[in-house]
């Protein structure tokens, strides 16, 4: 449950998507966690590029899919350090499961097993968690944090399209709706922070 309404936003290009990416980055601070949710070609990723060029993090971002948890250094607006743990769950929870273990349990093992348990439930005090496919990890951790859910509707062209080739991705042309769901006190006055920054 929220402390604040969500706060809706349409994107209509992939810049516009990394400037949002950047305001956001304006608006965290050290032991945020955000969690970036949407289909395949919604645009995290390029949301994520935005977010890092706005912690100042001089590195590529780019999708971790292959190595599941990138860590990048930046600074924060007000010139602190800031180290950006930018995480890919898509490949976590698999359906290997113990006897009686469930999706939580089995996330938390992976999670884990990799070394990222602690850093991602107690995030150090310049480290901000960025992770793509987070959805299935609210509920394992991170009571407060920013939920990131990007939408991208589609028209009757890209359905015609993906019929013809189902395994397509999605362009990053056309427009997203990106909704933000501030779970927590830290996140209260979210909304208008960002919209300070227009």
């Amino acid at each position: 449950m929220s402390d604040e309404l969500s706060y809706t936003v349409e994107v209509p290009t992939g810049e516009d998507m990394q400037q949002l990416g950047a305001k956001v980055a304006a608006c965290v601070c050290g032991g945020d966690v955000l969690l970036l949710s949407g289909p395949l070609g919604a645009g995290k990723t390029t949301f994520a590029q935005g977010f890092g060029a706005g912690l100042h993090i001089d590195e590529p971002i780019v999708s971790p899919t292959f190595t599941i948890a990138r860590e990048l250094e930046g600074k924060f607006t007000d010139g602190t350090p800031a180290h950006l743990v930018h995480v890919d769950a898509y490949r976590l929870g698999g359906n290997d499961f113990a006897p009686g273990q469930d999706t939580v349990d089995r996330l938390l093992d992976e999670l884990e097993s990799l070394g990222l348990d602690e850093e991602l439930e107690d995030p150090g005090e310049h480290t901000v968690i960025l992770m793509e496919w987070g959805e299935q990890m609210a509920s394992a951790f991170a009571e407060v944090r920013l939920e990131v859910h990007i939408d991208r509707p589609i028209d009757k062209a890209t359905l015609a399209a993906e019929a013809e080739n189902p395994n397509a991705e999605l362009t990053s042309d056309g427009m997203r709706t990106v909704t933000f769901v501030p779970v927590g006190k830290r996140w209260k006055d979210f909304t208008s922070r960002l919209n300070s920054m227009e």
